[in-house]
């Protein structure tokens, strides 16, 4: 009986070895992905008021992997509009965020930015620079 609790005992710890080798993307890891929102100041008829600002408090979403269109993970942004998405594995992530829109193009009066962002080894840090959005 002792002989059989050591094999299935071996057994679970190879399986259990082999199944965590393969690492995909999303957290666990020791990467990061940053980057700032910075809002441009637009009144309700669309015209832009010369005014731009750090977007505080902005929503920003990240997909893990490709081929996906809803987001697994979301954060807002700092007072100073910098967001860091942290303890990512390598791969290949989407970045998005909304604005506002004015005409035709829209959605509820939003539309999409999207930025790709590829992490390819462990402890990198993606900065995908300032996303300008319509506010």
């Amino acid at each position: 009986m002792m002989v059989n609790k050591t094999i299935l005992f071996s057994f679970l710890s190879i399986c259990l070895v082999f199944s965590s080798c393969k690492k995909v993307e999303g957290t666990g890891g020791s990467s990061t992905i940053k980057g700032k929102i910075t809002a441009l100041d637009y009144n309700g008829a669309g015209v832009y008021q010369n005014n731009k600002y750090d977007a505080m408090d902005h929503k920003v979403f990240i997909i893990y992997g490709e081929g996906k269109t809803t987001h697994d993970d979301k954060i807002e942004t700092s007072y100073d509009g910098s967001f860091e998405f942290k303890y990512l594995e390598k791969g290949t992530y989407t970045i998005y965020t909304y604005e506002k829109c004015f005409g035709g193009n829209c959605d509820a009066g939003m539309s999409v930015i999207i930025k790709q962002a590829t992490i390819s080894k462990k402890k990198e840090v993606v900065d995908i620079g300032t996303i300008e959005i319509i506010d």
